[in-house]
């Protein structure tokens, strides 16, 4: 009954902090505002959940471990869109068209703080989690990939191909880096910095999403296939394959480090001959 339980509870705590960081995104002060008590308050539900249902410390929310593992991984993300866009400019697939406005990018960055933490909670807290505890690491990485793409078939500018692209890029190596970590802080901070950066920095789409505000006013250019068209840069091929050189590293250091879960086998019942043998003796 856990996961249930917690796919249900969590699915509340998504929609009610979309509904409030997107009520409080107008203005910088309360979207920040807004964005990180959602996240706190997320937090604090997943913590009394988990405890109240697995009977067991809540180690991948340590407190000790929030702030360095969120601000390195969030750099980690920022970097990475970073490196991801260049290329996509490189290749033709992105200009900048001006400066937006650096309150737009704190207000970003708050509406980015709630999503990434409710997305996380609830995909790799619970979703994956649970499903690889009962069927292993791939299974897991499989269904809350596939998943976690299909969610983003509900943006306005939503198509196959970008939720595909997601659940490649991003449910993969998400789910890769819980697994290679065991700490929720570290996907949180990846999924923030990459968000952050995507809008609050460079001024695109955000998985198919409408009225990007940041510090620079950025346009999709060229063939979708290298800009990823007006599903943003996250349906481009250049953030798929960014995504899964990261999920490689994620996965060698989860399986150098012991920490892919098998699937468990089922318990074989024994032959007539296993029994007639032991009758035997």
């Amino acid at each position: 009954m856990r996961l249930p339980v917690m796919l249900v509870v969590f699915g509340i705590v998504l929609v009610a902090s979309a509904a409030v960081n997107s009520a409080a995104s107008g203005n910088a002060a309360t979207a920040l505002a807004a964005g990180v008590l959602t996240a706190l308050l997320g937090l604090w539900v997943y913590r009394r959940i988990v405890a109240a249902l697995e009977r067991r410390p809540v180690t991948e929310v340590a407190p000790a471990a929030l702030a360095p593992q969120v601000l390195r991984f969030t750099g980690a993300g920022i970097a990475l869109f970073t490196l991801t866009i260049g290329v996509i400019a490189l290749f033709g697939g992105y200009e900048i068209r001006g400066w937006g406005s650096g309150w737009a990018m704190l207000a970003t960055l708050g509406t980015m703080i709630g999503a990434a933490a409710a997305e996380e909670l609830l995909f790799r807290g619970a979703l994956f989690r649970l499903v690889e505890q009962w069927q292993g690491t791939w299974a897991a990485l499989g269904v809350s990939g596939v998943l976690f793409g299909a969610l983003h078939l509900f943006n306005p500018q939503a198509t196959l191909w970008g939720a595909l692209a997601i659940a490649a890029e991003a449910g993969l190596m998400l789910g890769a880096a819980y697994t290679a970590t065991r700490s929720l802080w570290v996907p949180i901070g990846l999924h923030l910095g990459w968000n952050f950066a995507e809008s609050g920095l460079f001024g695109t789409v955000v998985s198919g999403t409408t009225g990007t505000h940041g510090l620079l006013r950025g346009a999709a250019i060229g063939s979708d296939l290298i800009s990823g068209g007006p599903f943003g840069p996250e349906g481009s091929l250049i953030a798929i394959l960014a995504g899964a050189a990261v999920t490689a590293v994620f996965l060698r250091r989860a399986y150098r480090t012991g920490r892919l879960v098998h699937r468990p086998r089922r318990a074989t019942t024994p032959s007539s001959g296993s029994l007639d043998a032991a009758a035997d003796t």
